[in-house]
């Protein structure tokens, strides 16, 4: 093990990490995505040197599993030999379609490279841990809200011009707002805010920062290059304000540091529920869901075809099928997106549909309606040495045999273990695996203790039993989650357990 990645970290080509179906790597594209044809190859490598099987996670990267020591050496000289250059460092993401859609209010790869660039030029990326990571989001018909990140930049209009939101600690909808300024001063206080992390060690990402720190990244401008941005106390951590040039007027900043209110950091919140493998919680069902990466999609002088790995897992040989009939079909791009899918770019109206057709027949997901883009579902047995149960397997079963309780208003979590990795953050359902069997979580997290159990093989049938409940007691107009909330957890409880 000590030759590979410790759990937790960024399983990089260049460090393999060590899982239950042998060693695991994780590719980012610098370009976001790859030419048909390289992405044939890249199959044909996971065939030859793995297992078969090459997943999209939650944030968009590629992963090929089931690979040795010698054979994950072998698979990194072959990419290399392809000539994919791929991303190290940091993560600064940008969206899938960026650049390319003309919804976006601007294109986010240029701050991104300054920002990148500016990360490195401060000596940051060995100072700060794996899951630290910046989104910079222009906006458009793919967005990045669903994306957990410690610091997020969003485009936004104004009356200025394109300025840019800066937040931290959560997705669109979760994270804290500090300032809404240039592109410059953006960038200054995105790494202003990394530096502090950084003070605070490998471990620290941005919900650790104190409410003073916070409030000092809030009102602090600078025109200076990161390079000689003012020393952060390794006591505090904090910023002097000096030299401050702001886009706002001095109104305007004390009106917003009234409404920054923090509460004391905590070591039970998430930064995100996309920290992990799936989308963020989802049981409200009053929020508006940003669209998914599935479907149709209209860039620059063609369409693009969004299509999803069901629980972000395929077999090789699936995906070689899909980019041959994308290349056949004349795309010139298919780009890596969050929410576990593929955008296959340069497609004209026709040619989407006749690769739509193959996609469905391969068996991806190709409508935003599909029940299985409702689960979140970790590998399980037998990928995962700590799964207790076939995650997947009974994922499949609960989509065919109770869609009907996977409306838009929940998230169902399958967790062959209570690390609960493909959905950090609470579920409104969540089964997890332990020694007893198929425990049942309401309305809280794979750590969380189960309300009750089934055995493993059997915990399809317990939520057919809730569903059926569901589809008896629902009122008129009323979301599966707000009919299970109704219902109490003592209730869904007994509807698993029953007829053991």
């Amino acid at each position: 093990m000590n030759a590979f990645s410790r759990r937790g970290a960024c399983p990089a080509l260049s460090a393999p990490m060590q899982t239950g179906d042998g060693l695991l790597v994780r590719l980012n594209p610098v370009t976001g995505g790859l030419a048909p044809n390289l992405l044939i190859r890249l199959g044909e490598s996971a065939l030859r040197h793995g297992n078969g099987i090459m997943e999209v996670t939650a944030r968009g990267s590629l992963q090929i599993r089931g690979l040795s020591a010698e054979s994950a050496r072998m698979l990194a000289a072959e990419v290399d030999a392809f000539g994919i250059a791929m991303r190290t460092g940091m993560p600064v993401e940008t969206g899938p379609l960026a650049g390319i859609d003309p919804q976006e209010i601007a294109d986010p790869r240029p701050v991104a490279e300054r920002l990148r660039a500016a990360i490195e030029e401060a000596g940051l990326t060995g100072r700060l841990g794996p899951k630290v990571s910046v989104v910079v989001d222009g906006g458009g018909q793919l967005g990045m809200d669903t994306v957990g990140a410690d610091v997020r930049l969003e485009a936004v209009r104004a009356d200025a011009g394109i300025q840019w939101s800066v937040s931290v600690a959560g997705d669109g909808r979760t994270a804290k707002l500090l300032a809404t300024v240039d592109a410059d001063a953006a960038r200054d206080i995105a790494v202003a805010a990394l530096r502090m992390i950084a003070e605070k060690g490998r471990e620290a990402r941005t919900r650790d920062l104190s409410e003073r720190q916070l409030a000092s990244l809030a009102v602090w401008r600078s025109c200076a290059p990161p390079s000689v941005l003012p020393h952060i106390s390794p006591i505090r951590g904090e910023i002097e304000p000096s030299s401050p040039v702001s886009p706002i007027s001095r109104a305007e900043r004390a009106q917003h540091i009234s409404t920054f209110a923090w509460e004391a950091p905590s070591a039970e919140l998430p930064i995100s529920p996309l920290v992990g493998e799936m989308s963020g919680r989802t049981e409200g069902g009053a929020v508006e869901r940003p669209r998914l990466p599935i479907g149709l999609f209209n860039v620059d002088e063609s369409t693009a075809l969004g299509v999803a790995l069901p629980f972000g897992s395929m077999p090789a040989q699936n995906l070689i099928d899909l980019a041959t009939k994308a290349a056949e079909l004349g795309s010139t791009e298919i780009r890596l997106a969050p929410g576990r899918a593929l955008l296959v770019l340069g497609l004209s109206p026709y040619a989407c549909a006749s690769l739509q057709s193959t996609a469905t027949a391969l068996g991806f997901v190709t409508s935003p309606a599909d029940p299985r883009t409702r689960i979140a579902a970790c590998p399980g047995t037998p990928a995962c040495a700590s799964g207790r149960f076939a995650t997947r397997a009974i994922a499949e079963t609960i989509a065919k045999e109770s869609r009907g309780l996977l409306d838009t208003s929940l998230t169902l979590h399958i967790s062959g273990c209570a690390k609960g990795c493909a959905h950090p953050g609470a579920a409104m359902l969540t089964l997890v695996g332990d020694e007893n069997g198929a425990g049942l979580v309401v309305d809280g997290t794979a750590k969380a203790l189960p309300a009750g159990y089934r055995p493993g093989y059997d915990a399809a049938r317990g939520v057919a039993a809730i569903a059926a409940s569901v589809r008896g007691e629902r009122h008129q107009g009323e979301t599966a989650a707000a009919c299970l909330t109704r219902l109490g957890a003592a209730g869904i409880a007994e509807l698993y357990r029953r007829n053991q």
